[in-house]
């Protein structure tokens, strides 16, 4: 059943917030897609969440048109994870970390390569197995020193996170572009135009 403008959770605004510098900030303030919480928390309206669930249905075919298979991974990871990669201190200004009763230190996922590696290490029994390409669409932490541009860069936002676990370089290079067509697809869809670049894959490490 429709939900009637005069019955609508979440109300338009004439003029947007003075912190709201960017367009696409403004914009979503004005049509009631999202409510801002704290700095760079945000909720999403009903308009704004349907906008999110139709982009992420869009995400999920692609990848799965491309051999991906989707996942949930809780969001509090094991501290000893990240000890291991050694990004615990790497990234240790933009994590949100907590301890639990019995003094276990647990890290909010900012990504999940550590817990998603270590699944795929109990589920692997042979090369043979592979390509996988496990995927997951879910909240994710940062402590952003000074969140900026709107609902881009915050400190919980929805990711999309793809991992590939290949037997050699060229199942590497394969994955990848299997990928890069995924993506490209993606956003033909969303009509966004985009240029492919390279770029410094940062704390998330690699080439």
């Amino acid at each position: 059943m429709p939900t009637r403008l005069s019955t609508f959770f979440g109300r338009t605004l004439r003029q947007p917030p003075a912190e709201a510098e960017l367009i696409s900030h403004q914009l979503m303030l004005r049509a009631g897609l999202v409510q801002p919480v704290v700095s760079g928390v945000f909720a999403f309206l009903p308009l704004g969440w349907a906008v999110v669930r139709r982009i992420e249905q869009i995400i999920r075919e692609e990848m799965d048109r491309e051999g991906g298979q989707e996942v949930m991974l809780p969001i509090l990871t094991p501290s000893e994870l990240w000890e291991q990669t050694g990004r615990r201190q790497a990234m240790d200004e933009i994590l949100f970390v907590t301890t639990d009763r019995r003094g276990r230190e647990l890290v909010l996922g900012p990504t999940h390569e550590e817990l998603m590696t270590d699944l795929v290490s109990r589920q692997l029994q042979s090369y043979r197995d592979l390509p996988m390409r496990p995927y997951q669409i879910q909240a994710k932490f940062r402590d952003e020193p000074r969140p900026r541009g709107g609902t881009i860069r915050t400190r919980q936002f929805t990711m999309m996170d793809l991992y590939s676990y290949d037997a050699d370089e060229d199942g590497l290079k394969a994955s990848y572009e299997a990928m890069r067509r995924a993506y490209t697809r993606v956003f033909e869809r969303c009509a966004v135009p985009t240029v492919t670049v390279e770029a410094d894959s940062g704390a998330m490490g690699g080439t």
